[in-house]
């Protein structure tokens, strides 16, 4: 029985980010200090300009909003290849697909919708998602005090976000509040926030990260309209909850796009150094870890695929999500960590992006979710029918 192949639609979707890669961005990063957050404005247009034209354009905004329409399987593999390069952990083509657009806002009304999704598509502007907290990320339902209390035609937002990626320079966000104290998860709601309303104030954090700096986000007595509210009150967490599930297979596909350029960089120079007259291709200590590198990729690649598959079909793929986002993230630690022991000295240096990758995949153990946590929602889902029989 043959493997499965891509359509070929698919492989030449791929092939063309690739090259857009190979050909655009890697170059105009090399113009870049190793530290540097993004490319610069001038090559940053020229080469959206180009990715206008060739339709990747926001790749998984649906197309009657300016977008190309992908759904989440495509994404997984075109984002594979977008994001090998230096700065793509954390601004995977350095933003010339296009920049990230919350999910919620998908759940809100045509106005809304066009106010600022589509806003966002016609300028490439960044925005924010603010729903963790200092009390706690993982468990929104419980961490959030940020409270939002009606007053006639508005809401008044008290509260602080920490980890907020692009609150300082977003034209506008979605921040999650609460909204009742008794009603617990029913009681969280979503709402759009702008740039220049007032009461409210990002201060950036300095971390290991380099690109998408996050921020505090503090908010006192900040007014919002009634109309800026996503969906009805009470529903922010089941929106948020429903629409990053399928997110976080384009996320894990990101973690195993730099896990595969680090791997290719090894195998590489793995053929073409020589220590005390022998290759490293030819020391068993090396193959064995380009082996498990090889194994730990093509692995993560088939969970991410799987459940992609599944959450396109409309089934319920929230353990696959965490599957997915648990083995990738873990796997982009392990391949790095062998990829920078092979290179030696060199994996450490700024000339090579693998000591950027070393430091910023650490987090990805931690965003979207802790490894522990997705632990949890997996063990949970295993333990289900048991523990229903023992409560019979």
């Amino acid at each position: 029985m043959d493997g499965y192949v891509l359509p070929q639609e698919l492989e030449l979707m791929r092939e063309q980010v690739r090259r857009i890669i190979r050909e655009e961005v890697i170059p105009a990063e090399a113009k870049c200090d190793p530290d540097a957050p993004e490319i610069s404005e001038a090559d940053y247009r020229r080469i959206a300009a180009k990715v206008k034209q060739a339709g990747f354009w926001y790749p998984a905004v649906p197309e009657q909003y300016g977008g190309a329409g992908l759904n989440t399987f495509a994404m997984c593999v075109i984002t594979e290849e977008m994001v090998q390069h230096r700065m793509g952990l954390y601004n995977g083509g350095c933003g010339v697909f296009g920049r990230m657009i919350p999910a919620t806002i998908w759940a809100g009304n045509e106005s809304q919708i066009r106010k600022y999704a589509v806003r966002s598509v016609e300028e490439g502007c960044h925005t924010f998602y603010a729903i963790t907290e200092p009390t706690g990320g993982s468990d929104p339902a419980g961490a959030i005090r940020t409270s939002a209390v009606r007053k006639g035609d508005r809401y008044v937002l008290n509260g602080r976000k920490i980890f907020i990626s692009f609150a300082d320079k977003a034209e506008w966000g979605v921040v999650f509040a609460r909204t009742s104290r008794e009603a617990g998860r029913g009681g969280i709601s979503a709402f759009v926030i702008e740039k220049n309303m007032p009461g409210w104030s990002a201060r950036p954090i300095r971390t290991i990260r380099t690109s998408a700096v996050p921020n505090e986000v503090l908010f006192e007595d900040c007014e919002i309209p009634v109309e800026q509210r996503i969906g009805e009150e009470g529903q922010g967490l089941s929106l948020a909850f429903d629409l990053l599930t399928r997110e976080r297979f384009p996320y894990s596909a990101a973690n195993l796009g730099v896990a595969v350029a680090a791997h290719c960089m090894a195998v590489e120079y793995a053929n073409t150094r020589q220590t005390f007259g022998q290759y490293l291709a030819d020391r068993q200590a090396v193959q064995w870890m380009l082996a498990d590198s090889e194994v730990d990729i093509r692995t993560a690649r088939w969970l991410i695929w799987e459940g992609a598959w599944k959450a396109d079909r409309g089934e319920d793929a929230r353990v696959e999500a965490s599957i997915a986002k648990l083995h990738s993230s873990e796997v982009l630690g392990r391949v790095i960590d062998r990829c920078v022991q092979i290179f030696g000295g060199y994996g450490v240096a700024k000339e090579l992006p693998l000591e950027r990758w070393y430091r910023e995949a650490r987090i990805r153990r931690i965003g979207e979710g802790p490894s522990e946590v997705h632990r949890m929602v997996i063990a949970r889902d295993l333990l289900r029918a048991g523990r229903q029989k023992r409560r019979e």
